[in-house]
């Protein structure tokens, strides 16, 4: 071997001569995120690691992202199978105090006009479907659908059921939203209120016993099983973690969901989500197309959620301040804090957290059961 070949071969072996432009766009996005999650602190929790693994996705040649590769194998393992967001729902119900949504039950409407966003971008998906470009059928604009709602893990359980090839494209944009929560709400919420309704003091809320919160999570269970049973693995696991946590008794299973569980899990979720950022999976028309239906449905649940509760308190004897209803998306408790922080922009002293945390609760029974309904109803039409 002449040493010119000899230099054509080394050069061939490095990860410049494979890098391409997507290759570079995405590790810039990567990038990006990372920049976000550790500058801006905007859910450091998922940023960085889906940064990180968007970046390791885009190596040349070793195929980390790849079923043989070992980011890939945690994909396979967790997030094809849908068992990462069981385990998700697990940790979430042991960290979810459902007290503000059982003081104050009218604010599970706020949740459940938030999923209007999920049935719009249905629509959406199915409109967009026609495109002879994209094609996605009924069981694709479902689980792009589902994006709306901004729960990441229900978005990938029912993508792994209904449209298996979008769903690293799916968990992309839910997982996106969510993290981007901080920046996407608050324009809606100030150009759909005024500054005195922002303003709005709400009651303090009453205390729940301990045996009320110990039934919710067994009656939620039980309605589920009986009316909507398609649902039940999403409500089966939220349920099962809330009650290890209320119960009293199992205090190191709830520190263990709460914790060694959710922490292992999210680095593992995050991580398989960036894998799906490579050049060649991502910047395609669909996944951009997924996006912008994304995007626009996350808009929707939020303005449903503040445009009812302006409607709910033309009518209630208590007030409601309507910024309360943008919480009503899933992103616990990442919208709850926003809309506590405009709430205290209008008024320094208008603490608004937990009244919050009850629609946003309540978005994540909702987007689940969105998505028990979506499984049941979608194969009949497929």
């Amino acid at each position: 071997m002449s040493a010119f070949d000899a230099l054509g071969e080394l050069w061939n072996a490095t990860g410049i001569s494979g890098l391409g432009w997507r290759e570079i766009v995405m590790i810039t996005v990567g990038l990006v995120l990372i920049y976000l999650a550790i500058a801006k602190r905007f859910e450091p929790l998922l940023l960085l690691p889906i940064g990180f693994g968007g970046i390791l996705a885009n190596v040349p040649f070793v195929g980390i992202a790849e079923a043989e590769g070992f980011i890939g194998q945690i994909y396979g393992f967790g997030v094809e199978t849908g068992l990462f967001p069981l385990f998700i729902f697990m940790g979430v119900g042991a960290l979810t105090d459902f007290g503000p949504l059982l003081a104050n039950p009218r604010t599970a409407l706020l949740g459940a006009a938030a999923q209007f966003g999920i049935f719009a971008t249905l629509l959406g998906a199915i409109g967009l479907g026609r495109l002879p470009q994209v094609g996605f059928s009924l069981a694709d604009a479902a689980a792009i659908g589902i994006v709306g709602g901004a729960d990441g893990p229900t978005a990938i359980f029912l993508a792994s059921r209904l449209s298996p090839d979008l769903l690293g494209s799916i968990a992309v944009a839910a997982y996106s939203y969510m993290a981007l929560v901080p920046i996407i709400q608050p324009p809606i919420v100030r150009a759909l209120t005024t500054h005195a309704e922002r303003s709005i003091r709400m009651e303090q809320l009453r205390d729940v016993p301990k045996a009320e919160r110990i039934l919710f999570p067994i009656v939620v269970v039980g309605i589920c099983i009986l009316f909507l049973p398609s649902a039940t693995p999403l409500i089966g696991a939220l349920m099962f973690g809330n009650l290890i946590r209320e119960s009293g008794v199992t205090d190191r299973l709830a520190k263990a969901a709460q914790n060694e569980l959710m922490n292992i899990v999210t680095i593992m979720l995050g991580l398989s989500v960036g894998s799906r950022l490579s050049g060649d999976r991502f910047l395609t028309l669909e996944t951009l197309g997924i996006l912008v239906l994304g995007l626009i449905a996350f808009g929707v649940g939020t303005a449903s959620g503040v445009l009812l509760a302006k409607v709910m308190n033309r009518f209630s004897r208590r007030p409601i301040n309507p910024v309360i209803g943008a919480a009503g998306v899933s992103a616990v408790p990442m919208a709850a804090r926003v809309a506590n922080t405009i709430g205290r922009e209008a008024d320094a002293e208008n603490h608004l957290l937990m009244h919050a945390m009850g629609p946003n609760v309540a978005g994540v029974i909702g987007s689940a059961v969105a998505a028990g309904v979506l499984l049941a109803v979608v194969p009949l039409f497929g």
